[in-house]
Parts: C-alpha cells; structure tokens; sequence
C-alpha cells in the first residue's frame, strides 16, 4: 500500500483555523435517550417521506414511519420506541415549518421484530445492497443529504469505476468523522467494499486529510489486504472534502458544469454513510441515530456524541453545557452550516455538528466590493464571487444563470478573504431563490 499513497489536493480553496482540538481526542459517546423525537418526514434531497403511522399509533424503534416519496427521496425510521402524539409542523434546521411525526418515548427503547440481525454481507448481490440501503433510509450524512441508494444506481451508460470515501473532514470545528475512522477503523473499509461491489466499481480510494495521520495510518493498516483500494493523502485545505474537489484531487478529473460526478466514473461517499451501508448490510439496522459535533466557545462540555435522530437541539445544548452568552447557534460547522434563529429544532440525518459561539461577529457592516480579485483567486469552483455578490445584491435575476450562479457550492471561501466582509453566500442562496421562483413562472417548453 505504501507506494499508492500520494498528497494532493485541488486549485483555490483557503487554510482556515480547524478549532479542532476541544473534541479531537474525545471518543463518541451515546446521547441520553431523549424522552420526545421529532421526525420530519423531509430529512433529503428530493420528494419528502409520506407518513404512514397517525397520532395514538404504538411504534417500535427500527420501524418505518415515513415512506419515500418517489426514487429520490428516503423513508424516516422511528429513533425511539414509544407513541405518536402528533403528526404537524415543527420547525426545521432549514428555516421553515416542515410535517414532522413527533413520538414520545415508552422508555423500553425496544427494537421492532426481524431488526439488527446477524447478516451475511459478504453474501449480498449489488441488487441486494441496493435495496437494503434503499430500505434503511441511508443518505448523505456529510451534509447534502442525497438518498444514497441513487448514487448506488447509476443508469447503464454512466458506468462508476472508482469510488472515493470522503475521509477529509475539512469544515473548521467538526470531528465526529475523525473519531468515526479511529473507532471504527474496520467497518469504514467494509463498508468501501460493499460500495464497490454494489457499483461493480474497479477501484476504490479512501482520502484522508494529513491533519489526521492516526486516522491515515489505521485506515491503510485495514485496507493492506485489498490490492484495488489506495490510501490517499490530501493537502489540509478548505474545502478540500468538497465533492467536486475531491474528485478533480484524487482522479484528476473534473465534473462537467451541471453534471453529477458519475460523469467522470467517480462515486464519492462521507465516513458517516459508508459505516451506516455498513451497518445496514451487515446487521439490518436502518439509519435511526448519527454521530456528531457539538463544540465552540459557548460549549461548555464539548463531545462527540451518536445521537437519535429526533433528538432536540436544546436538549443537547444543556448535556454539553451551553454557556447562557451564546449567541450564535449553527447546524454544522462554520463555514457551511446554517445557522439557527431558535433552538427549537431537532437532529436530522445532515446534521453533522451543533456549533455554539460566543461574542460573534455582526457582518452587517459590510461595505461595497473593492474588486481586490480575492475570491476569484480563492473560489474552488472558478468562478467570479464578486461579480456575484453584486448581481444578487442588486436582484438582476436575469443575469444571475449567466454568472454561473448555480456551480456555486456555497463553500464560504470567498466570504472568508473579503476584506469588505461581503456576505456573499447569503446573496447567492437569495439569487438562487429568486432565479428558482422566477424558472418557476415560466411556460413549460414543450418537446420537439
């Protein structure tokens, strides 16, 4: 293995403080189990779940109270087992209401009949692990939240030869990913294997940022029997775990503009979806609790924590110590998380951190663009950020598809070099609402 370790990384990007250390050295801890989950039925990308258990329903933990609303959409498991008391709005980590199935706990924590059992995974056909994702409501656990089981199916002419675990964990604060790798070193590597077979996929590679050598060395020591899987070892730069990015570092190829990265043959997967596919396959558990971070200055007791998904975000505010002069609450890390106007929002499956901050910094002082090139020299995706802070700023829809509005990933890097403290990505979401409203208005083209 040692001569398929190779450093790179990707053009732009920046090297911002990784505040990692409050919880880097913490293991995972399992969370108190919560007396009341709230479960909304839109925790990914694409058609929300529709509920299928109503309010007085007796529910066991495993059990599915969700289905998926089409292909690209997941089913929501029961987290706990106990009674629905409500199915209505609550509020989302997203900002708006969204139909949430609320169940109150028995205290019996009881598995539903037939679950975590003890499965033959080496035994399971690419179909077979397709549907048992499918089934357990896997997605994208770094924060997109696409349902995985659609990566895992690409159509017949977009074949995936290579498959890229997402082992950088770059976003400054978080390190429920590192502590994934050391504490579950060898599920993390099973679980790149089921990948790859599942896509039928030559090669695969685990990408691990050079900030975390102790991860780096476990995951090639458990990867050395394996002749097609290669250690990779990534520059620490942001966002250097990015999809996109990850790709253009590790094959040296770029995704097309608008185009998914089966494009190239890539398949990308966080630590956090590979060991629930892991999981899913080998123990039959569907995905009903995450790990993650909850740190920053306002934490008083920090911690990595697996958490039931359902969970409150207040209630985990009090079990690490939330300082009473935080003022800042964000669902992710600082740079890509959204922050929260009210601590009345529960764990979803995205929900990689809990971030706490004290004293932050008003950007409402920003000033008009100097045109220093700053975030042209530093955007990832080669854009011109400037010029899209001001199309946004000024509502010029018509402008913004031609700027290349909608390549943005939104990283922040340009946010973070403005010397004019420009709020750009908060422009650029608001662009990309408007634009959406404004495509939404208009007439179907009809086919030729």
């Amino acid at each position: 293995m040692l001569e398929k370790i190779i450093r790179r990384t990707f053009p732009g990007g920046i090297h911002p403080g990784d505040f990692k250390n409050q919880t880097k050295d913490k293991p995972i801890a399992p969370a108190p189990l919560p007396k009341e989950v709230v479960l909304p039925i839109s925790q990914h990308i694409g058609a929300p779940a529709k509920p299928v258990v109503a309010k007085g329903d007796k529910v066991k933990k495993g059990q599915m109270v969700a289905d998926a609303g089409g292909f690209v959409s997941a089913p929501v498991h029961a987290s706990i087992s106990g009674t629905v008391i409500a199915v209505e709005p609550r509020p989302h980590a997203l900002g708006q209401k969204v139909m949430s199935i609320i169940i109150q706990s028995d205290g019996e924590d009881a598995w539903l009949d037939g679950l975590l059992g003890d499965c033959d995974a080496d035994a399971l056909t690419p179909v077979q692990i397709r549907e048992k994702v499918q089934a357990a409501g896997i997605v994208g656990l770094g924060g997109a939240a696409f349902p995985t089981h659609v990566k895992l199916s690409p159509p017949a002419n977009k074949p995936v030869d290579s498959v890229i675990i997402n082992a950088v964990e770059c976003e400054p604060f978080l390190t429920c990913d590192h502590r994934l790798m050391l504490e579950r070193t060898s599920d993390v590597v099973a679980g790149l294997r089921l990948i790859m077979r599942a896509l039928n996929a030559k090669r695969g590679y685990i990408a691990v940022e050079a900030n975390k050598m102790d991860a780096f060395e476990k995951l090639r020591e458990a990867a050395k029997p394996y002749d097609d899987v290669s250690m990779m070892l990534m520059e620490v730069k942001y966002p250097q775990g990015a999809e996109l990015q990850l790709i253009e570092a590790v094959l040296g190829k770029q995704v097309p503009s608008g185009a998914l990265p089966m494009e190239v043959g890539a398949c990308v997967q966080n630590v956090g979806t590979t060991v629930a596919i892991y999981d899913a396959c080998r123990y039959n558990k569907p995905l009903i609790e995450r790990c993650l971070t909850v740190t920053g200055n306002g934490a008083g007791k920090p911690a990595n924590l697996l958490v039931r998904l359902g969970t409150p975000i207040a209630g985990l505010m009090e079990l690490c110590e939330a300082s009473a002069e935080v003022n800042k609450l964000v669902l992710g890390g600082p740079m890509m998380g959204i922050a929260q106007s009210t601590s009345d929002v529960s764990v979803i499956k995205g929900t990689s951190g809990v971030l706490l901050m004290r004293s932050a910094h008003d950007f409402s002082d920003f000033q008009p663009c100097i045109r220093c090139g700053r975030c042209v020299e530093h955007c990832p995706m080669r854009l011109v950020p400037s010029d899209l802070s001001i199309i946004c700023e000024a509502g010029r829809v018509e402008e913004m598809q031609a700027s290349g509005i909608m390549d943005c990933k939104e990283c922040g890097s340009c946010a973070y070099v403005c010397p004019a403290r420009r709020p750009i990505v908060h422009w650029v979401k608001l662009g990309k609402a408007q634009l959406a409203k404004l495509k939404a208005k208009q007439p179907a083209k009809k086919p030729t």
